[in-house]
C-alpha cells in the first residue's frame, strides 16, 4: 500500500519516508497513525479508506496498559514522565500516570509493565514524593513481581557521588521482585534531555516489538508536520527567551560578608508563565579569566574552532569554554575521561580502588584548571579535550515574584558565590556572572522550570508556615505576593534568618508593610551573629513550640526553603521535637506524622 498526501503541511520527502516506515510499523502504530492522519483532513479519501481496509485485514489491535511512575523533587521527572506518557498514548497504549505518593500499593502486584522516571536528591536520597513508595519497595509488605517488565530512567548529577542511587536502588529492587527489565536502565547527567528521549525511544520499541529507530523516524515525521503551524514560539530548556534585565541591585547593606542580588528580567514578548514556587533556569557563562587562564595553561588558541555538540556544529574555543561546556565542577567520570586523554601523569593511581576518600578530597573546590596543572595535560589537542566535557548546565533559582503582582516581570534572590580555595579565586558560574558582568538592559538566555511539588495550597484560606533562611526565603516573597493580590484570608507565619539584623534582612521593608496589612500574620527571625551563641531558625521554632503545634493541627501547611545539607534536616528534627514536646508522640510517631503530612502535600520542601 502507498500514501499520498495532496494539500498537506508534508513535504514529499516525508511523505516518502512514511512510505519507507509503513510496512515496519506495528499494528498498534498503524491504527495510531491512521487516525492521526485522518484528523489532519489532509488525506484522499481513497487512500485513507484503503488504509483503513488494510489495518482491518491484520485483525484487531490487543491495547497495553502502561503504569508510569515519577518521584521528582524540582519538576524534571514529572515533566519527562509527562513527555513519555504522551508517547506512549500516541502509540496506542493505556498509560495511568502517577507520582510515587500517589500512587496505591496495593495495585503494584497487578502491573504488568511499569516505567519508572526517578530523581536522585541531595547526597543519594530519594526525593520527597518517592520517599513512602521507596519505603515500600524495600520493606518485607513488598509482593513479588514476577509478572512485571519494567525500565527506569534516573535522574542525577554526576557532580555528586551517589549518582542516580535512586534509580539504581529501584532498578535492582524490582529485579530482586522478579520483574524483568523492557529495558536497561539508563542514567542521566543534568543534561539529559537526548539520553532520556533514547530511553523512551527503546521502551516504545520493546513495547512495540519494533525498533528504536524506527520510533524515533516516525516520531521526526509526525513532528515535523506539526512544527512550523503558525503557534506561538514555545520557550524552554531547549529553546530558551532572550530576556532583557530591568534591575540588577544589591540587597546586603554597607559592611555585610555578603552579596545578594536582587533581579528582574522582562517576559514581555514571550508566552512564559509561572507560579509561585516555579524556578527560573538561566544559562550562564564561565567567568572570563577562569576560560583565558584555561587556554593559557594548555597553549591552545583561543579562535581555534572546535565542536560543541554531537551533530558537529563548530565554534571558537574561547567562546565554547565560555557558554557551551563545564570547566569548574569536577567529577570521577570526568577524570575517567581524562585518563584516556594523557598517561603516565599520575591521574590513574588517583582513581584506584582503595583511593575514594583521597579522590573526594581532590574534586572538592577545584576545577578544571587544577587538573590540567596538577596532572600535566598540555600538549592535549582542544578538540579532544573538549570532547570529553559535560555541557554546561543551567542554574535554577526559586522565583521570588508573583505574575499577579508583577505581570510581565519575573524576579529573583541570588547569592553571590565568592570565596578562595587552594591557592585561588574561586567564582560562582551563574552568580558571579549575574553580580559582577550583568548590566540592566542586557538579555538572559532563560525559561521557567515548572515545580508541582512546591505549591500554594488551592484554598486560600489554609494558613501557612514558611521556613526560609537567606535567599530561601526568596519563594515565599511570590507566596505573600500572590496571598495579597487574591486577597487571601489563611493566616501566614515566615521564618526568617541571616547573619546580622542590619545589613542582611533581605526584603525587610516588604514584610513589615505585609505584616502591617495583615498579609503576614507571623514573623520569626534569626541573625546568627547578631549574639554571643549563634541563634538560627530551628532555634526560633522550638521557642514557639506550642503555637506551631496548633497550627500543625489547625491543617498549616509547612514550607522549607534553602540548604538541603543542614539547614533543611535541622528544620525537620525541630518539627519532629515539636511534636513529640507538644503532642506527646515518640520519635517514630512524629516521623510517621510528618510523612503523612508529605503524602497529603502539607510539608513541602525546595532545597538544595
Amino acid at each position: 500500500m502507498v500514501l499520498k498526501v495532496t494539500d498537506s503541511p508534508f513535504s514529499q520527502e516525508q511523505v516518502e519516508l512514511l512510505n519507507r516506515l509503513l510496512p515496519t510499523l506495528s499494528e498498534v502504530q498503524k491504527v495510531w497513525l491512521s487516525g492521526y492522519l485522518a484528523a489532519l483532513h489532509k488525506v484522499e479519501a481513497p487512500m485513507a479508506a484503503g488504509f483503513q481496509a488494510t489495518l482491518a485485514a491484520n485483525g484487531p489491535v490487543i491495547s497495553k496498559e502502561v503504569t508510569v511512575l515519577f518521584g521528582s523533587q524540582s519538576g524534571n521527572s514529572q515533566k519527562l514522565a509527562k513527555v513519555l506518557t504522551g508517547k506512549l498514548q500516541e502509540h496506542g497504549f493505556h498509560v495511568t500516570l502517577s507520582s510515587m505518593s500517589d500512587f496505591k500499593t496495593n495495585a503494584l502486584k497487578k502491573v504488568e509493565n511499569l516505567l519508572v522516571v526517578v530523581s536522585t536528591h541531595g547526597d543519594g536520597e530519594p526525593p520527597d514524593n518517592a520517599l513512602s513508595f521507596h519505603e515500600f519497595l524495600h520493606s518485607k509488605r513488598a509482593p513479588q513481581l514476577e509478572g512485571l517488565r519494567f525500565s527506569v530512567l534516573a535522574l542525577g548529577d554526576t557532580s555528586y557521588e551517589l549518582f542516580c542511587q535512586t534509580g539504581k536502588e529501584f532498578d535492582k529492587r524490582l529485579e530482586e521482585l522478579g520483574g524483568k527489565r523492557l529495558t536497561p536502565r539508563v542514567d542521566c547527567d543534568v543534561d539529559y534531555d537526548e539520553q532520556a528521549s533514547e530511553w523512551m525511544n527503546q521502551v516504545l520499541a520493546s513495547l512495540s516489538e519494533t525498533t528504536a529507530t524506527q520510533v524515533a523516524a516516525a516520531s521526526a515525521f509526525v513532528g515535523g508536520a506539526v512544527i512550523g503551524s503558525g503557534s506561538l514560539t514555545e520557550y524552554s530548556r531547549s529553546n530558551p527567551f532572550q530576556a532583557v534585565v530591568l534591575e540588577n541591585l544589591n540587597l546586603n547593606g554597607r559592611g555585610s560578608d555578603k552579596e545578594t542580588r536582587h533581579l528582574e528580567i522582562s517576559l514581555e514578548g514571550c508566552n512564559l508563565e509561572y507560579e509561585p514556587g516555579d524556578c527560573l533556569g538561566i544559562y550562564p557563562k564561565n567567568h572570563p579569566g577562569l576560560v583565558r587562564e584555561l587556554i593559557d595553561a594548555m597553549g591552545w588558541k583561543p579562535e581555534e574552532p572546535v565542536p560543541i555538540n554531537k551533530n558537529g556544529e563548530e565554534l571558537p574555543l574561547e567562546e565554547a569554554l565560555s557558554s557551551h561546556f563545564e570547566i569548574t565542577l569536577l567529577t570521577k567520570p570526568l577524570l575517567e575521561q581524562a585518563v584516556k586523554l594523557s598517561s603516565g601523569n599520575g591521574l590513574q593511581e588517583l582513581l584506584a580502588e582503595g583511593r575514594e576518600q583521597e579522590l573526594r578530597d581532590y574534586v572538592r573546590n577545584r576545577d578544571l584548571l587544577d587538573l590540567v596543572e596538577d596532572y600535566d595535560l598540555k600538549g592535549v589537542p582542544a578538540k579532544d579535550f573538549v570532547s570529553v566535557l559535560r555541557k554546561l548546565p543551567p542554574r535554577l533559582y526559586s522565583i521570588s515574584s508573583s505574575l499577579k503582582s508583577y505581570p510581565d516581570e519575573v524576579h529573583l534572590t541570588i547569592r553571590n558565590v565568592h570565596y578562595q580555595a587552594h591557592g585561588r579565586d574561586r567564582y560562582g558560574v551563574c552568580s558571579s556572572y549575574i553580580a559582577d558582568r550583568l548590566e540592566t538592559g542586557d538579555t538572559l538566555p532563560v525559561f521557567v522550570q515548572h515545580n508541582p511539588n512546591f505549591k500554594l495550597p488551592a484554598n486560600p484560606d489554609i494558613p501557612l508556615i514558611m521556613i526560609g533562611p537567606g535567599t530561601g526565603v526568596a519563594p515565599f516573597r511570590a507566596f505573600l505576593g500572590e496571598r495579597e493580590e487574591l486577597g487571601a484570608t489563611g493566616k501566614t507565619w515566615l521564618f526568617f534568618g541571616d547573619q546580622h539584623f542590619s545589613t542582611d534582612f533581605l526584603y525587610q521593608l516588604e514584610w513589615q508593610r505585609w505584616l502591617k496589612q495583615g498579609v503576614l500574620t507571623h514573623m520569626d527571625v534569626a541573625f546568627s551573629r547578631d549574639t554571643s551563641e549563634k541563634v538560627y531558625v530551628q532555634h526560633r521554632m522550638l521557642e514557639k513550640s506550642k503555637e506551631l503545634y496548633q497550627w500543625l493541627q489547625a491543617g498549616a501547611h509547612v514550607y522549607v526553603c534553602g540548604d538541603e545539607k543542614k539547614m533543611a534536616h535541622d528544620v525537620h528534627a525541630a518539627l519532629v521535637t515539636v511534636l513529640q514536646k507538644e503532642g506527646g508522640l515518640d520519635s517514630e510517631e512524629a516521623v510517621a506524622y510528618l510523612k503523612r503530612m508529605q503524602q497529603e502535600k502539607r510539608y513541602q520542601r525546595d532545597v538544595y
